[in-house]
């Protein structure tokens, strides 16, 4: 086999094993592992999808009349990891839900764009009829999708974006740019087509560090998106570690403010 045969032999396989495996490279933190029978905060829930999952998820109850976040979590994250949230929010009243997607932890099904879209706006429902208040959707990562998604469908009253995309296909093709992306992505996540349906107050936070969504498409995905809406970058934060004391605040701070 001549040289240029053999480079072409091998980009198609490659080419191959990143289409078939993208969804275990988008979704890292899909397991079949069983929710832990004690909540680590909150009390453990069952929320039934219209395609008939069934999602675990974390459930902080809030004040009456006061609001409930909506928590949509980063594809590698666990509902578990957010009790310093979940307190933060309880000091002031303000309640939360954490879901862990299809095919996450305690969940069923299997994650695909299709499945967690319908797993946000599941979510809301559920909420809607448990809480007195108003809900805020805040999705992180992956979840900005799911948030912009929900916010779009369902009445939130505000929706906050951390470390938010334009679409998945854009960072892909950031990060393959050798790879025909456009022709091999299962799950776009197009949170670009989708903003414009989001006329609540938004407040977007992403780390000016971030190496794994680039601030650039945060700011992309800003300017797409109409008023109200406001930024704040962290300047000595990265994609992992943009949660700290000051975040919680500037979350609290722009959900009181409602």
């Amino acid at each position: 086999m001549s040289l240029p045969l053999l480079v072409a032999f091998a980009y198609a396989l490659l080419v191959g094993l990143v289409y078939f495996s993208q969804r275990s490279l988008l979704y890292p933190g899909a397991s079949p592992t069983p929710a832990p029978q004690h909540a680590s905060w909150g009390e453990n829930v069952s929320i039934r999808t219209p395609d008939g999952e069934t999602l675990h998820a974390l459930h902080a109850q809030g004040e009456p009349s006061r609001p409930s976040v909506l928590f949509f979590l980063g594809n590698a994250d666990r509902v578990s990891n957010y009790g310093f949230l979940a307190k933060g929010l309880a000091e002031r009243g303000i309640g939360l839900l954490a879901i862990s997607y299809r095919g996450y932890p305690g969940s069923t099904g299997s994650p695909s764009e299709i499945g967690l879209l319908t797993d946000g706006i599941a979510a809301f429902d559920w909420l809607s009829v448990r809480s007195q208040g108003e809900i805020v959707v805040l999705g992180q990562s992956l979840g900005s999708g799911v948030a912009v998604n929900t916010a779009g469908q369902r009445p939130a009253v505000a929706v906050i974006l951390v470390s938010a995309y334009l679409s998945v296909l854009s960072l892909a093709q950031t990060h393959y740019p050798f790879f025909p992306v456009a022709l091999l992505i299962k799950d776009p996540f197009h949170s670009d087509l989708k903003i414009a349906k989001v006329r609540q107050p938004k407040l977007f936070i992403h780390g000016r560090r971030d190496d794994i969504i680039p601030l650039s498409s945060g700011e992309a995905l800003y300017r797409t998106a109409s008023e109200p809406k406001q930024m704040l970058i962290y300047d000595d934060s990265g994609h992992n570690d943009i949660w700290d004391e000051r975040m919680v605040a500037d979350v609290i701070a722009f959900v009181e403010a409602l």
